[in-house]
C-alpha cells in the first residue's frame, strides 16, 4: 500500500493522504462496538473531481474503496476492509447554497448535520431529521444510512428531505439525480436507489436537501409510569386520537437510572418508564394537543406529567432522551446499541420480550427509543473481552431480531445493515429481495470495489 499511497500523494498532496500505522488506527472503526479492521491508506479529497480521480485509480488497480464521513455509524458500514483505500469526505464541507425561495439547501457530503440545522434555523426554516449523532455526523453519512431521529414520527427520515444527489460511481463517472422541483417523475427515481445504500453502489459527494417552515410553537412534556405497558398504551391512544407529536420517545428503568446518574435532570428513579412527548405547530393547536396528551397519559396511569413552562425547562426534559446512549455507554466497557423496529401495535410485546431475553441470557439491556414509530434501541451493556458473555449477547440479539421480524417488524429502523446485521438480513427481507439487491450491485459495481462485504457478501 505504500506504492498506492505514493500515487495518491501525487493526486492530492502529502497532507491529504495517510498511510502510517499511527494515523490509520482512527479510521479502523466506526461507532459500532467490537468491529475493527485496518485500512491500507486514507485519502482526504476536497472536491468531486478528486473523488473521481481516486475512484478511477482504484478501479484501474482493483483496490476496494470504503467511504467514510465522521465515523458515527452503528452498523459497521464504514469499517475498512483489508488493503482498501478509505475515502474520507470530511474535508468536503462546503455549503454551496441556501435558497429560502425554494426552501432548499445544497451542501457537500462532509457538512455536519448540526450545521445544516443551524443554517436553516437562522433563515427561519427547519431541517427536520435529527439523528442522535447530528452534532458530529455528516450529511453524506446520513443519506448513505437513511438516518432517522427523534422527530421521525411526524417529519419522517432523511430520505424524505433529499431532493437531489451528486454521486460518483464505481468507474469514476459522476452523475446527478434530482433538482429543486417539487414534482419530477422523469425516468426512474435513481436518487432513492442510493439513499440507504451504505456506500455499496456509489459515493455521495453533494446533497440537495428540502427545508420546511419553522413551527411557530412547541410544547414539551415528560410523563412517568410505574408500568411499561401503560406507556405503550399511552402511545397507542395518542396516535388513535389523531395526534402526531413531533417527538414521542421512551426510556426504560435501566436507562432512567443511567441518565439520571449522568445528567442529573431530575428523573424519578422508581419509575418503570418515562415518555418524552413534544408537539409543534400553530400555537393554539400545540396548546390543545399538549393538554390532550397529558390527559391521555394520566388516564393510562401516569404517576406524573411535567409540562415545560420555559425553553430552558424544555431542553432539560429533552436532555433525558438525547443523552441516553452516552449515559448507558458509561456503565460497561462495551456498549452495543441496536435498533429493532416493530409496528406500534406490537410495542408492548416487543419491550416485554426484550426484558425476558435479557433475563434468560443474564445480560444487562437498557431499552429506549422512538416509541412513536416503533423503533426501539435495546442496548447491551457488556464486555467484549468476556467471551462467554459475548456468546450470550449474540444469542439474545438473535432472538430479539427474530421476534421483531415475527411481529411484522424489521432488524433495523435507522442504523443500517453494514457488517453488524448482514447475517440477519435474509430472514428479514427474503431470498428473492436479497437476490435482486445482489444483481443490482453487480450491475452498478461489477468488480465489487465499493464497500465490499457490507449489507451482504
Amino acid at each position: 500500500m505504500q506504492n498506492v499511497a505514493a500515487d495518491l500523494v501525487q493526486m492530492l498532496g502529502v497532507e491529504r493522504v495517510l498511510w502510517e500505522q499511527e494515523h490509520l488506527v482512527t479510521y479502523g472503526f466506526d461507532g459500532t462496538a467490537t468491529l475493527y479492521d485496518e485500512a491500507g491508506c486514507v485519502a482526504l479529497p476536497k472536491t468531486t473531481e478528486e473523488v473521481r480521480q481516486v475512484v478511477r485509480y482504484a478501479a484501474k488497480h482493483r483496490i476496494p474503496v470504503v467511504t467514510r464521513g465522521s465515523g458515527t455509524g452503528l452498523s459497521g458500514g464504514s469499517v475498512p476492509v483489508a488493503g482498501c483505500i478509505v475515502l474520507c469526505l470530511a474535508q468536503m464541507d462546503r455549503v454551496l447554497e441556501l435558497d429560502p425561495k425554494n426552501l432548499t439547501i445544497h451542501v457537500e457530503s462532509g457538512v455536519v448535520t448540526q450545521k445544516v440545522a443551524e443554517l436553516a434555523d437562522a433563515a427561519g426554516l427547519l431541517y427536520p431529521p435529527d439523528p442522535g449523532s447530528m452534532r458530529i455526523s455528516t450529511i453524506g453519512g446520513n443519506v448513505a444510512e437513511n438516518s432517522g431521529g427523534l422527530r421521525g414520527l411526524k417529519y419522517g427520515v432523511t430520505r424524505d428531505y433529499v431532493m437531489g444527489l451528486e454521486v460518483v460511481l464505481a468507474d469514476g463517472e459522476s452523475v446527478v439525480f434530482g433538482n429543486k422541483c417539487v414534482k419530477d417523475v422523469a425516468g426512474f427515481s435513481m436518487k432513492d436507489i442510493f439513499i440507504g445504500s451504505e456506500g455499496t453502489l456509489g459515493i455521495i459527494t453533494k446533497v440537495l436537501l428540502q427545508l420546511v417552515p419553522k413551527p411557530a410553537a412547541k410544547k414539551t412534556l415528560l410523563a412517568t409510569f410505574s408500568e411499561m405497558d401503560a406507556a405503550a398504551e399511552t402511545v397507542s391512544e395518542i396516535i388513535a386520537a389523531r395526534i402526531i407529536p413531533c417527538t414521542l420517545e421512551f426510556l426504560d428503568k435501566i436507562t432512567i437510572r443511567c441518565v439520571e446518574e449522568y445528567a442529573h435532570v431530575g428523573l424519578p428513579l422508581d419509575a418503570e418508564s418515562v415518555l418524552l412527548m413534544e408537539t409543534d405547530g400553530d400555537p393554539a393547536v400545540v396548546q390543545e394537543e399538549a393538554q390532550q396528551m397529558a390527559e391521555i397519559a394520566r388516564r393510562n396511569g401516569a404517576t406524573a406529567v411535567q409540562v415545560a413552562q420555559t425553553q430552558e425547562e424544555a431542553v432539560r426534559l429533552a436532555t433525558a432522551r438525547r443523552v441516553a446512549f452516552s449515559a448507558l455507554a458509561r456503565v460497561a466497557p462495551t456498549t452495543i446499541l441496536e435498533d429493532a423496529t416493530v409496528p406500534r401495535s406490537e410495542l408492548a410485546k416487543m419491550i416485554r420480550f426484550i426484558q425476558q431475553v435479557a433475563a434468560k441470557y443474564e445480560v444487562a439491556v437498557g431499552t429506549f427509543g422512538h416509541m412513536g414509530d416503533g423503533n426501539l434501541h435495546p442496548t447491551f451493556l457488556t464486555d467484549e473481552k468476556n467471551a462467554a458473555e459475548m456468546v450470550r449477547v449474540e444469542k439474545a440479539m438473535t432472538e430479539i431480531f427474530d421476534y421483531a421480524v415475527k411481529l411484522g417488524g424489521t432488524i433495523t429502523g435507522e442504523h443500517g445493515v453494514g457488517l453488524a446485521k448482514k447475517a440477519f438480513l435474509p430472514k428479514a427481507i427474503g431470498d428473492a429481495s436479497l437476490g435482486l439487491m445482489r444483481r443490482f450491485k453487480r450491475t452498478i459495481d461489477p468488480d465489487n470495489l465499493l464497500n465490499p462485504g457490507k449489507i451482504f457478501d
